[in-house]
């Protein structure tokens, strides 16, 4: 009776280890790294037919020219992350004269005013958290407001020396094809230009009266000045130096460049003012309602300020009205 009982059981676990056999031989090639290898196999094989068309010279330079641009980008991100740029050298981007010591002290008055005001417009019914509103406000006024107006300063002097650096060019080309030396073409726009393209050539004519290097001394100016511009003006005067050729040809067709460029700049920014203009208002609309309606009836929005409800009502709409700002900024800002 055993043997007979156990007959089933032995029958299904044969069945059983036949099924998984079978399964196991069906699946085998798909699971095996085998079929992956013939599959890299045959992707190479594939690629290199597709290679191997014949193409145009104009795709050929294209695509060249993608894979260039593509390997500068790539290198200029790299040299962007490993570069910090030190709080010394963004008060000379800046234009400004002055130690970074009295920034840190004007940093710290502006904590404590922006620290008393977030405290005086904290509202009554929460004053258990009016250390964390001068808390916050502290940190706004010492690390947000200085670095922003900072970052604004040096953004005007950028947009300042990019306006007159074509000019400045025109005046090296023409000063080259009359014979005069490249030191004294930037001694000429060291006396003759506006600010800040003046003050940035008298620095690097002194540099070189103690013995640094053109290339050098302009090199030293894209650190002061770091947009692609001044890069191009420093590259194409130091290739010049080395190998030679015209350079009043090189530079005229730089200056063409920066011409074409800056009319780009402006286009974009007339395409883009309508958008900005409508962002503005977007963002107006919603403070400049409450500030109205709170002026023609200030028991309408009492509850806002005095309960721990409107409290996170007024927190949320800000937490959305910044997340909006934010949103339309990156649609408007162009990149070209």
């Amino acid at each position: 009776m055993d043997d007979l009982g156990m007959m089933p059981l032995m029958t299904a676990l044969v069945a059983a280890v036949a099924i998984a056999a079978i399964a196991y031989a069906i699946m085998y090639p798909y699971i095996s790294s085998d079929r992956i290898k013939d599959k890299r196999v045959a992707n190479v094989r594939e690629s290199g037919t597709k290679k191997a068309i014949p193409r145009t010279a104009a795709e050929v330079a294209a695509n060249r020219k993608k894979q260039v641009a593509e390997s500068l980008k790539e290198i200029e991100n790299r040299q962007k992350a490993q570069k910090k740029v030190s709080l010394r050298l963004k008060l000379v981007q800046a234009g400004l004269d002055i130690e970074p010591k009295y920034f840190w002290i004007a940093s710290a008055a502006s904590a404590s005013v922006f620290a008393v005001i977030a405290a005086g417009l904290a509202p009554a019914s929460a004053a258990v958290f009016r250390p964390l509103f001068m808390i916050a406000g502290a940190f706004v006024g010492g690390f947000g407001v200085p670095r922003f107006v900072l970052a604004k300063l040096i953004a005007r002097r950028q947009k300042k020396f990019l306006d007159e650096l074509a000019n400045s060019i025109d005046v090296i080309v023409r000063g080259v094809k009359s014979g005069m030396p490249l030191n004294e073409c930037f001694g000429v726009i060291a006396k003759e230009a506006p600010e800040p393209i003046s003050s940035e050539f008298r620095e690097a004519i002194e540099q070189q009266r103690i013995g640094v290097s053109l290339s050098e001394s302009l090199e030293r100016m894209t650190h002061r000045v770091p947009v692609p511009e001044v890069k191009f003006l420093a590259i194409v005067i130091a290739i010049q130096q080395q190998s030679g050729g015209n350079l009043a040809e090189a530079l005229s067709n730089l200056s063409g460049v920066l011409r074409d460029r800056l009319k780009m700049a402006m286009k974009v920014k007339a395409l883009s003012s309508e958008a900005k203009a409508s962002a503005g208002i977007l963002g107006c609309l919603p403070p400049g309602v409450m500030t109205m309606v709170y002026m023609s009836s200030p028991h309408y929005l009492q509850p806002l300020f005095d309960t721990r409800t409107g409290n996170f009502f007024i927190l949320g709409g800000l937490l959305w009205m910044v997340t909006g700002i934010m949103v339309m900024r990156k649609m408007i800002n162009f990149k070209f």
